[in-house]
C-alpha cells in the first residue's frame, strides 16, 4: 500500500492527521458529548457509544480499508487535537464521504475547509477514487458552506436508509468527480 493519510501523517498548511488510539477515547468521550459539536449529529453521545465508534466504525476501519478512516487532526504548531477529519463510506453504501468534527474553539478558523481539501485532493490522486462526496444535516448551513468552499458542488438531497441518517430524512448532499474538481480545485 503507498501512502496512508492516517498511517502516514497527511499535511495541509495547519493541520497534520495522526491515526487514533484506544488511548484516544476520553478525548474522542469529550468531543462526542459537547451538545455545540452534536448539535447535528443526533445531540451527545453516551461514552459507551463512542467507544463502540472508537472500536468498530474507526480502529478496525484502518485495516479493513487501507487509505480510508476517521483520523485524529492535529494543529502543526500546537500538537493539539482539533477534532477528527474523515474519508470514509456514507454507513450502508458504497459511496465515500469527506467530513470532519472540530471542537468549537476551532470553529471559524478554516481548519475544516483546508483538511477537507487536502482530504479530496488525496482521495483522488493518491487512492485515485473516481468520485468523493459529503452530506449535512439540512440545517447545518455552516457545514455546507465548508463543503461548497472545500469545491463540492450541491447535487440536491438524498435520503440514506442506514440507521445512522434515516432520522434526517433527506440530507444535503454534495459531490464531485475527480477530474472535475481536480480541474477548478481550492489553492490550486
Amino acid at each position: 500500500m503507498g501512502f496512508d493519510a492516517g498511517r502516514d501523517g497527511l499535511r495541509s498548511a495547519r493541520l497534520q492527521l495522526r491515526r487514533f488510539e484506544l488511548a484516544d477515547l476520553p478525548l474522542l468521550q469529550r468531543l462526542n458529548s459537547d451538545p455545540e459539536v452534536m448539535r447535528y449529529l443526533g445531540g451527545p453521545e453516551a461514552p459507551e457509544d463512542t467507544r463502540t465508534m472508537l472500536e468498530g466504525r474507526i480502529l478496525s476501519y484502518y485495516q479493513e480499508q487501507p487509505g480510508l478512516g476517521v483520523w485524529a487532526s492535529i494543529e502543526r504548531h500546537s500538537g493539539a487535537c482539533i477534532g477528527f477529519h474523515l474519508l470514509n463510506h456514507i454507513r450502508g453504501e458504497s459511496l465515500i464521504q469527506v467530513g470532519y468534527r472540530l471542537f468549537p474553539q476551532y470553529w471559524g478558523s478554516g481548519y475544516a475547509t483546508e483538511m477537507s481539501v487536502a482530504l479530496l485532493r488525496y482521495g483522488y490522486t493518491q487512492l485515485g477514487l473516481p468520485s468523493l462526496c459529503a452530506i449535512t444535516h439540512p440545517d447545518n448551513a455552516g457545514s455546507q458552506r465548508v463543503l461548497l468552499k472545500s469545491g463540492l458542488e450541491r447535487q440536491g438531497e438524498r435520503a440514506f436508509s442506514h440507521p445512522s441518517y434515516a432520522p434526517y430524512g433527506a440530507m444535503p448532499f454534495f459531490q464531485r468527480g475527480a477530474e472535475d474538481w481536480l480541474r477548478t480545485a481550492p489553492g490550486g
